[in-house]
């Protein structure tokens, strides 16, 4: 697939050029062979990555806008990155450093506000073994880390902190428990970013209380915390997982009222045996609902849950309006021009009872077969990494109908085996639907095409990514090795969707999102690669039959616990044949106008959006459009179409020049006979 060319929203001459300079169409004929075949899922191999370790942490190291990977040797200490190569389409090693102690975490920021991602390295602690140590390594923009002067960071619990943007300035804070504080009434802590690059001897975070209005609660290790907007403003709230005195868990809500701080909006118990939660819009009506999987029992030696369940909580919202003519109805609905509306009552109804139409429980066996006698269930827990990490549902729309998919290990005996299922409308005898087939949505395996994934046996954790960026969402397996196949399995999703997607980034406001110029360099680049946690995202779009629909996508709501989300936020839009109506994009900046609408964006395209880092500034934005595979027949046709037409047109003025001829010789001879 051709690189893509940068070009602006409304510029039909750009993207001409886009097409003509796309690589595939240089030599226009013979077109190059297509990477790969068939409709399914595909074995793409290792691509390059072979490690005996696992990935880690997902990131834009060089900002060239591909997906880089970041992966954690087998002995928990050596780290190295891996740069996507677009010629290649593989992976090249390019930096590693060993790091001291023991590696839990990475969480890859742009800590330092230069516009390159740095490394926050949570580990063992040397002097104490009831805390997690935290250090930074600060990128260069040579593609280095300063692995001889790392900063440390003063440590946590072992609950992992995770970024958030605390005080609307778009630099990447912390919240989480100091050893210090675990044991008070008001646990939390932040760690407010007070890098300052003029100064040699800067701390990173400056250790604060949070501006919490409510009862704060003990963090659960592990826990599935996350900064996502949950009440429909466009504006990150905190979900946080917490202890209960009689050993079960619970939820807290905090919601952001900008400067005034978060205020406790809701609280709740989270059903027996709830293992990890992620966030989605799954019935696709603007609001994120609650994805988790639940186990009457989980073993510590093996990670695989007994009576394993996929549970969906829906979020109660005000509904999107049929029309942009309801602004009357504004408290009972959001107008599909005004997204961004916060509505008070939003809501979380884990009860899983008849009348509770909002909660909906899987279990796995209605979903999957036996094997051999033997009962499926799920692998909720990796017991190869010290300690053991959490696997929760991967959620992400793989055939791009606008509702997203789940992707999870079940276990038969000791198979380990992927399992993508697709959601689908609810009717009878589908899984997560009700008898006479009501409900919002169903999930079932694909009938075929998904072989290659099944033949896996010994995975021990599944993600999404998007490989060369090339508008799919594929998936990568890490796997024990035990099949003697390597570690890291990555599959192409060569499925045809007759369908379109949409891609979109929010940039944290480094180097006013301009060119950063390093200090004592004369070279520049531009700070794509941040990953920044918080931004949110809200369209509406009408599909060929007309009807209006609309969605919501977080970016980059979790990094904890070996998150794998990519710094990107990925959605399909379904078939359409227009336009995306209006796009909503939501920031963590405290200003009146946090978010701004983009209206008639291109599908098939990525975003790039640069908000305001000063009051008065406007919202930046860049449009990429991926070169597909039909810009070489368009462009056959637009040279084949202009050279008839040419053909046409040159005939047509011989005929005519012929034809004047003639009458000039007529008008002549006529004279002439008059003459005499």
């Amino acid at each position: 697939m051709a690189r893509r060319r940068r070009t602006g929203t409304g510029g039909i001459p750009a993207f001409l050029t886009l097409a003509l300079c796309a690589h595939s169409v240089c030599a226009v004929w013979p077109f190059p062979p297509k990477r790969f075949t068939g409709n399914a899922l595909i074995d793409a191999g290792t691509l390059g990555l072979n490690t005996n370790g696992r990935v880690v942490a997902f990131g834009d190291f060089n900002g060239d806008q591909f997906l880089d990977i970041l992966t954690l040797d087998s002995d928990q200490q050596s780290l190295k990155v891996y740069l996507w190569n677009h010629e290649a389409f593989s992976y090249k090693d390019s930096v590693s450093f060993r790091h001291y102690e023991r590696v839990f975490n990475v969480v890859p920021g742009d800590f330092t506000h230069s516009g390159t991602l740095d490394l926050l390295v949570m580990s063992r602690s040397s002097r104490s073994q009831d805390q997690l140590e935290m250090t930074l390594y600060r990128a260069s923009s040579t593609g280095t880390f300063d692995t001889d002067h790392p900063v440390s960071v003063p440590p946590s619990t072992f609950a992992q902190p995770i970024p958030v943007d605390m005080d609307g300035d778009m630099k990447i804070d912390l919240l989480g428990i100091t050893p210090s504080s675990s044991n008070s009434e008001s646990p939390l802590k932040l760690w407010q970013n007070v890098w300052n690059s003029s100064e040699t001897n800067t701390p990173l975070f400056s250790v604060m209380d949070p501006k919490f209005s409510g009862a704060q609660c003990k963090l659960s290790n592990p826990h599935s915390n996350a900064v996502i907007d949950l009440n429909g403003d466009c504006l990150a709230d905190l979900f946080l997982v917490c202890d209960d005195a009689r050993g079960g868990k619970t939820f807290q809500i905090w919601t952001n009222n900008k400067a005034a701080g978060f205020s406790l909006a809701q609280t709740g118990y989270l059903p027996a045996g709830t293992q990890s939660i992620t966030f989605a819009d799954m019935d696709r009506d603007g609001t994120l609902d609650m994805v988790f999987t639940t186990c009457s029992y989980v073993s510590q030696t093996t990670g695989v849950g007994t009576d394993c369940s996929i549970n969906v909580a829906y979020n109660k919202q005000l509904p999107l309006c049929a029309s942009t003519s309801s602004k009357k109805n504004k408290t009972k609905c959001r107008p599909p021009d005004d997204l961004c509306v916060a509505d008070p009552d939003f809501k979380f109804d884990l009860r899983d009872q008849p009348d509770n139409d909002a909660f909906v429980r899987i279990p796995i066996s209605a979903l999957f077969h036996q094997v051999d006698g033997s009962q499926p269930s799920l692998l909720v827990l990796d017991t190869s990494f010290d300690p053991p990490i959490p696997i929760p549902p991967r959620l992400g729309d793989a055939d791009l109908d606008g509702y997203p998919d789940i992707l999870m290990i079940v276990t038969a005996r000791s198979d380990r085996t992927p399992q993508l299922l697709f959601s689908v409308p609810c009717w009878g005898g589908i899984a997560g639907c009700g008898k006479d087939g009501s409900g919002r949505r169903g999930w079932k395996q694909a009938p075929k095409g998904t072989e290659m994934l099944r033949s896996i046996k010994d995975a021990r954790g599944v993600a999404f990514l998007d490989m060369d960026e090339d508008g799919t969402l594929d998936i990568m397996v890490q796997r024990t090795g035990k099949s003697g196949q390597g570690n890291i399995l990555f599959v192409q999703n060569n499925f045809y969707y007759d369908a379109f997607f949409l891609k979109a980034i929010v940039l944290n406001g480094a180097c006013d999102n301009g060119w950063c110029y390093p200090p004592n360099s004369t070279g520049r680049y531009h700070p794509f690669g941040v990953s920044y946690s918080g931004a949110s995202y809200k369209y509406t779009v009408l599909d060929t039959s007309g009807r209006r629909s609309a969605a919501q996508v977080g970016q980059l709501p979790q990094s904890a616990y070996h998150a794998l989300m990519t710094p990107y936020s990925y959605f399909g839009l379904g078939r359409t044949n227009n336009y995306i109506e209006n796009l909503f994009v939501g920031s963590t900046i405290h200003a009146q106008e946090h978010f701004i609408n983009m209206e008639g964006v291109i599908p098939n395209s990525k975003v790039v959006i640069r908000p305001p880092t000063r009051p008065g500034a406007a919202w930046g934005r860049e449009l990429f459009l991926r070169p597909g595979a039909w810009i070489p027949w368009v462009t056959v046709t637009v040279v084949g179409g202009t050279a008839l037409l040419a053909v046409v047109v040159f005939v047509l003025h011989l005929n005519e020049k012929r034809e004047d001829e003639l009458e000039r010789r007529q008008t002549s001879h006529h004279i002439n006979f008059d003459a005499l």
